[in-house]
């Protein structure tokens, strides 16, 4: 699919990081681009510095965690522009889990799945049909993560839980997808292969009171300054991945029809060998070692 002026795309969790880092590219290569986010203030500032820069911008609350809500979405975006061309379901949210998986709260659990999982299903099934009607070519992009949707992360099990569902949702949104013939494609999107400054570091900042701790923490949220200097302090070298070279990928990705938008590193390839050779040996899975705390 090539991009070209005049297409439309939509992206969620828009307001900034890799959402907004996308949003730029896409206006940049002539696209109409509709920000969703469910931070007001901060989608108020990005819609309008995209503005500034002459892009046509579309922008709305959106929790889509909230199946009305992406659905509105949509009606919203077909009533202003016609057609939907890109949809990037990249919304997410760390859950705050402390921990011991019995030990969680459950309502972690179903905030994190809430959003980066039903908020991904929510946007296929709100945009997609509509997509396939539409005749045009198209594609949908999903975020995971190398944190679960390559190898499990169990210092963080919640959110790697819900990244590795939105791989083999993808996966079957994809065979779906050509078992209909359609002209709409679909990719995982893997961002990195570095650490990313986003505002996942500070997800509890809009956690909906549905979905309140059932008890508060025992430690403080750390932010990604403060995780940053404790890593640096312990004398590990911290790298990080500029948002706008995930964006450049997502966008030759579309270009290419690939499927895997994941980005070459050493790393994450001794993961899926590591994780794949145990499957094939039956065996129990080391490579987890190094994640099991005394």
């Amino acid at each position: 699919m090539e991009l070209r002026a005049g297409q439309v795309a939509v992206v969620t969790g828009a307001a900034s990081g890799i959402g907004l880092a996308m949003a730029r590219r896409f206006a940049a290569d002539g696209l109409k681009v509709v920000l969703a986010d469910v931070e007001e203030g901060a989608l108020e500032k990005a819609a309008g510095e995209l503005r500034e820069d002459g892009a046509d911008v579309h922008a709305r609350v959106v929790d889509v965690g909230e199946r009305s809500e992406v659905v509105a979405l949509a009606e919203d975006v077909y009533g202003t522009y016609g057609a939907v061309h890109v949809l990037c379901n990249n919304a997410g949210v760390g859950s705050g889990a402390e921990g011991r998986m019995w030990e969680h709260d459950p309502n972690d659990w179903k905030w994190a799945f809430a959003v980066n999982v039903w908020g991904v299903f929510h946007g296929v099934q709100a945009f997609v049909p509509r997509m396939i009607a539409g005749g045009e070519p198209g594609h949908v992009v999903n975020t995971s993560s190398g944190d679960g949707g390559i190898a499990p992360l169990p210092t963080a099990s919640v959110y790697a839980v819900t990244k590795a569902a939105v791989v083999t949702m993808t996966e079957s949104l994809y065979a779906h997808l050509k078992a209909e013939h359609a002209r709409v494609g679909a990719s995982v999107l893997f961002p990195g292969p570095h650490m990313l400054r986003t505002g996942l570091w500070e997800s509890h900042r809009n956690r909906p009171s549905r979905y309140a701790k059932a008890r508060p923490r025992k430690t403080p949220y750390r932010s990604l300054a403060q995780w940053e200097a404790a890593m640096e302090q312990a004398g590990h070298d911290v790298r990080f991945t500029p948002v706008e070279q995930v964006a450049d990928l997502v966008a030759e990705g579309i270009r290419e029809d690939r499927f895997w938008l994941l980005p070459e590193s050493e790393h994450s390839d001794r993961q899926i060998r590591a994780r794949s050779q145990s499957m094939l040996d039956r065996a129990n899975p080391s490579y987890l070692e190094s994640f099991i705390l005394d």
